[in-house]
Parts: structure tokens; sequence; C-alpha cells
């Protein structure tokens, strides 16, 4: 084991508490992590010690405030590899990193017949935003499909390329199948062509190392609260050249350089797409949880994920009726399965009752289980504060679903 399981969950409150009278275990990662103390106190003592808006004051707590945020910036840019701190903005999550792309994206570079390609396991954030802009612009959106065990069709995907298509935007992980697509092959493919890439990066920085620089994405997008930050914060990590020529997504103070009556003039990057009082207490967590993951190695992580994995199919697929949706041989820390013909939901309510918790339904990935003609699936999701006895745990509270349904 790379580190001291039990070292590491002693960091999480939330995890030493007791549900239904059994001991909490918290598989639902992939919909938001906990969060260790280590993120607690920084936003604590952030709100105890340093409260003040930032970039706009010479006084000694704005001034502070101010430079721990910018310091959180470099981290960032540090942790996925950014040539410039200025290609690292802040917004409110991946979901509004990613419609910040689609809007600013589709009205500077959109016209009527152009084309934008994704996939069809994207989650709705990196769908729906494309489906508006293509609607409002006229433009097609092409979406590529999947091979049986859940891994990406390259094959189809490249076929859907033409000389209309104007980027292709996709996810580094599947939220509903774990499946870890193979970005940098397709970003290579892409760019060959002039293409520009966006990667949702939301199921794959907590999991994976991610280097922007060796991916060479245009765009890579992702959340605090999905790496052990807090809510209300996420990244647009996009390259310089990029995010000069985009127009802004919102207005207010920050994001100008200078208003009269006639016109108005844009600040400089980063700031230009930072519109109004940011979320300083979340850009603290967020560097905080970003240090504690550091701490522990991504490599590390990696490592000790993919063996709670390879327990968890092992055990579910010595169960009768299991039937599991993604089964690529790259994947994340998480199982999606049903059982027999017990809907999710029923399975997900009993799990509940045992204790643990895991995610049932679509998971924001319609196309994707309308493509599987299910009404969803029960999703189990790991994190390196999980344990093999957990996972054990759960193998016989299915084991249960089924015995009550029987």
């Amino acid at each position: 084991m790379p580190f001291n399981i039990s070292d590491i969950r002693a960091d999480f409150p939330i995890l030493s508490q007791t549900i239904y009278k059994r001991p909490l275990i918290y598989f639902d990662n992939a919909a938001t992590t906990q969060k260790p103390v280590q993120v607690i106190r920084a936003i604590s003592n952030y709100y105890e010690q340093d409260n003040c808006n930032i970039h706009r004051g010479v006084h000694y707590l704005s001034v502070k405030a101010t430079e721990a945020f910018e310091e959180a910036r470099n981290e960032i840019r540090e942790f996925i590899n950014a040539h410039a701190t200025h290609e690292v903005v802040f917004t409110k999550g991946a979901s509004e990193s990613l419609n910040l792309v689609a809007s600013s994206f589709g009205k500077k570079f959109l016209k009527p017949g152009d084309e934008v390609i994704t996939t069809i396991m994207e989650h709705h954030s990196n769908f729906v935003p494309w489906q508006m802009i293509c609607e409002e612009k006229g433009a097609v959106l092409k979406v590529a499909g999947i091979l049986p065990d859940g891994q990406l069709d390259l094959e189809h995907l490249y076929s859907l390329i033409s000389d209309r298509t104007r980027i292709i935007a996709l996810t580094h992980v599947s939220n509903v199948l774990g499946t870890i697509n193979p970005v940098k092959e397709i970003i290579a493919h892409a760019h060959s062509k002039g293409i520009p890439v966006l990667i949702d990066g939301a199921q794959g920085v907590s999991h994976i190392p991610v280097d922007v620089t060796d991916l060479d994405c245009d765009f890579y997008c992702f959340s605090g609260h999905k790496m052990y930050g807090p809510m209300g914060i996420g990244v647009l990590y996009g390259k310089e050249r990029w995010l000069e020529e985009l127009p802004p997504y919102q207005t207010g103070g920050e994001m100008v350089k200078d208003v009269t009556v006639e016109r108005t003039t844009f600040n400089e990057l980063p700031f230009k797409f930072e519109a109004g009082t940011p979320n300083v207490e979340g850009v603290i967590g967020l560097r905080a949880a970003n240090q504690y993951l550091r701490n522990l190695g991504m490599d590390n992580i990696r490592a000790y994920e993919d063996e709670l994995l390879k327990h968890a199919v092992e055990r579910f697929s010595a169960i009768e009726d299991m039937r599991f949706y993604g089964t690529a041989p790259e994947k994340a820390s998480l199982v999606s399965f049903l059982v027999g013909d017990i809907h999710p939901f029923d399975a997900g309510t009993i799990i509940d009752k045992m204790g643990i918790a895991v995610r049932t339904g679509h998971h924001c990935a319609q196309p994707l289980i309308d493509h599987f003609g299910i009404p969803g699936t029960v999703r189990a999701s790991f994190a390196f504060y999980n344990t093999i006895e957990e996972i054990d745990k759960l193998a016989e509270a299915v084991k249960r679903v089924k015995t009550m349904f029987k």
C-alpha cells in the first residue's frame, strides 16, 4: 500500500460517523468527494483571519487575501503543468468552465453548417452547452459512439471529422463507465487537422496525473469538489492564444480595463473571464485540497485506487446476475452495474439502509443510458480513503438485495 490508509481516514471527519446504526461507507465519490480537515481549516482560517475582497484594495487584508488567491492560481498551474499562470481561470465548477468555452467559442467561431464533435458518453455539462450553441448558430453536433466494452469508438470519432469541424469536446474519464479515454492520441489527431480540443476533466483530475502541456489540449475543465476541495469552485485551463481570442462570458467588475459611456475595454488574462467578486474561500480551499493531493502523490493515488477497482470487479463478478456497464481495460475507480431485473433505485435504497452510499440513476448522462436501453445503473465510485473491507461489505449488501427481491 503506497500510504497509511488509517492516517488518511483520520483526516476526513465525516467518515467516522454512523448512519442507520452502521459505520458510514461512502462510495459516491464521482458525485462529490469528502473534504479533509486541512481543507476545512483553510476555509475557516480564511474567514477568521483574512476575509476581504481581492484585487481592489491597498489595505493589509485585501493585499493578504489577494496574495493567497494568486498563490493558489500558481499552485494549480503547477499541478496541471500549464505554461503560464494566466492560463488558469477560476470558475464556479467544471459545468461553468464548459459552458464558458461553448458559449464564447461558439459566438466567435461557429457559423451555420459548421460542426462540433462530442461523444455519447459525455456528462450533460459537456453535451447540452454544445447542443444549445449549435442550435443557436445553425451548426451541427456530431456524436461519436462507443464499443461494447465502453471504450470510445475511435474509428467512428475520426470518421466524423470533416473540413467543417471547428472543435472536439470530450471527457477524459466517463462518470458512468469509468473509461479513461486516450485523449492525448485524439488531441494529436485533431491538431494534425487544425482542430482544437476541449477536455472535460471533472472525473480525471482526482484519479490520474494530469499534464496539460504533455496532452497539448486547448482547454481542460475541472471542479474543486471532485478533488477533495469545496463546492462552488472550478478551473478552466485554456491555451493563451485561445483565451485571448474568445470574448468574455460574463461582464461586471474586475473583467474590465476601462469603461466609458461609449465603450468598454476588457481586462487582461485571466481576469477577462473572472467577472465580479470571486469565490475566494473556494480558491483557498481548492489550494489546500491541491496540496493534500500532491502530498499523497497522484501516482500513489492511482495505484491504490486501481487495487480497489480490481478487488471490486473480482468480488462483484462472483455475484450471479450482475451486469457491468463499462469494462474497458483503461478505467478509473468506479463500477456501474445492475443486478438482474432489479431497478437501480430499489437496489440503491436498500444498500443505503445498510450504511452504504452509492449513486443511482442516469448520472447526468442520459444519452449514454438511453444507448444501453436501461433506466440507469447503480454506481459505486471509489476514493483513496476507501478500503478493501468496505468493498466486501458492498458485495454483501448486493447479495442482500438479490435475496430480498428473489
